[in-house]
């Protein structure tokens, strides 16, 4: 039987004062965790539709127990430096949510990182590992320490001190631990073999992202970039568009933003600038990646170093004006917030189509706004960058089974995972009437997986 105008109108306004509800207590309980507020505004607000159709969420305090988590760990990790003076940071571990599967999320090393940012991070990470369709729930951790300027010997005795206390919260049907930014192939290496020194055994599948060598996967450190640019081709295709003679901006120059570049000019795009913490290059001929790749990868060296190797290319400090270079495409595979209102309206002024984005929550809500409202496509962080979490799932399935993958057959499960997200977040916005907002279809796809496992595993 149809429902009348009037009850849905009513269950309209009982899920908008439910979301408001749940998200002044957040804020009332922790005042100070702006990121994690700006988190669970955005993912409460675009799911009020399914609220709306759907009461039977609301009457078992889903939103409640979705946005605290299951587990906070925090702990001190003690470390000597070269010149051995000890120093000390703060480590975190935030299991978030088991509904569908042991906790998944990376691990961050970054001055910046506090509470809230892994908060942030953890709570975002629920809704991206259930898109992936993976049985992965969502966790985040980190610390404050800086990798930057560091020898190898100082982050293995730090990396080794933060095994040392995590060890204890971890485990392959537990909880998974990743790279993040400032976490990459050296730290995840140290950090394995200090937990298989502890526990005393092989445990391949306690870590992702590990090197190929012992028990990684192939096309890991591609998927997250590969995985946004693949996003941004279904987006593409929804409007006879592709990457082929585009202009590219990616922000970045990590290991997302790398090999989003590396795909993006395979599929024949002109990626003219990337940036890092200092500022950004912009290059009208087109990036050359070998040289970023050695920049970055091999000798740790700042991006401005590019423009000595290429004359054409210029060097600007600061990294906010790399939005203002036009562009078809941009890819922000950067940190949070590096796109706000004011940048979303240059690059829609500057003509830009399509917005992917690579890096956690890179756009403000007031930029998304500006987004949606000019018609640009747009690829949120929990569906285009899922590329990396996804193949972290694959590379788990590889250990438990004691085998390994080509990068073919893995890539080619990486493109059918996307593929698979853009269509389930596309699905779910027309039914819920917004069929060009794939932000609040990616959230209730991934919303109402998590949802559901929660009701049926009782109140806990």
């Amino acid at each position: 039987m149809p429902i009348s105008s009037a009850v849905i109108a009513e269950r309209q306004t009982e899920a908008e004062q439910y979301v408001r509800s749940v998200y002044d207590k957040v804020v009332r309980r922790d005042p100070n965790e702006v990121e994690f507020h700006q988190a669970v505004k955005e993912i409460l607000e675009s799911l009020v539709p399914v609220l709306a159709r759907h009461p039977h969420y609301i009457q078992h305090g889903i939103l409640e127990r979705l946005v605290e988590p299951e587990r906070m760990i925090t702990f001190r990790v003690p470390w000597m430096n070269d010149a051995g003076e000890v120093k000390v940071n703060r480590g975190f571990r935030v299991q978030f949510n088991s509904a569908i599967g042991p906790y998944k999320g990376g691990l961050r090393f970054h001055p910046s990182v506090n509470l809230s940012i892994i908060k942030f991070l953890g709570f975002e990470q629920i809704l991206k590992n259930a898109l992936t369709g993976q049985p992965i729930g969502g966790g985040k951790g980190g610390s404050d320490f800086d990798p930057k300027g560091k020898s190898d010997a100082e982050v293995m005795r730090f990396t080794q001190s933060f095994m040392t206390e995590l060890y204890k919260y971890i485990g392959p049907d537990t909880d998974v631990p990743a790279g993040d930014i400032g976490v990459g192939a050296r730290e995840i290496g140290y950090m394995f073999g200090q937990y298989k020194r502890i526990r005393g055994g092989y445990e391949a599948g306690v870590l992702t992202g590990k090197g190929i060598g012992y028990g990684g996967s192939l096309a890991r450190k591609e998927a997250t970039g590969y995985g946004c640019v693949y996003f941004a081709v279904e987006m593409l295709k929804s409007r006879g568009l592709s990457f082929q003679d585009s202009t590219v901006v990616v922000s970045g120059s990590g290991n997302v933003s790398i090999y989003a570049i590396e795909k993006a000019q395979q599929l024949g795009a002109t990626v003219v600038a990337c940036s890092d913490s200092n500022g950004y290059i912009y290059d009208p001929n087109g990036i050359h990646l070998p040289t970023v790749k050695r920049l970055k990868e091999v000798e740790r060296k700042r991006i401005s170093e590019y423009v000595t190797e290429h004359p054409g290319a210029t060097f600007t400090e600061g990294c906010e004006g790399i939005w203002s270079i036009q562009c078809d495409i941009a890819l922000p595979c950067a940190t949070q917030n590096e796109i706000d209102e004011d940048a979303a309206r240059t690059l829609v002024a500057g003509g830009t189509i399509a917005v992917s984005e690579g890096a956690n929550m890179p756009s403000t809500l007031e930029a998304i706004d500006v987004f949606h409202k000019a018609k640009v496509l747009f690829g949120p962080a929990k569906a285009a960058n899922a590329g990396g979490v996804a193949v972290s799932a694959l590379e788990m399935a590889q250990n438990n089974m004691r085998l390994s993958w080509t990068f073919e057959e893995v890539d080619a499960k990486l493109q059918a995972i996307m593929r698979s997200i853009y269509n389930e977040s596309l699905r779910a916005a027309q039914a819920h009437g917004d069929p060009d907002n794939l932000l609040m279809g990616a959230n209730i796809a991934g919303f109402m997986k998590v949802a559901d496992s929660m009701i049926v595993q009782g109140v806990i």
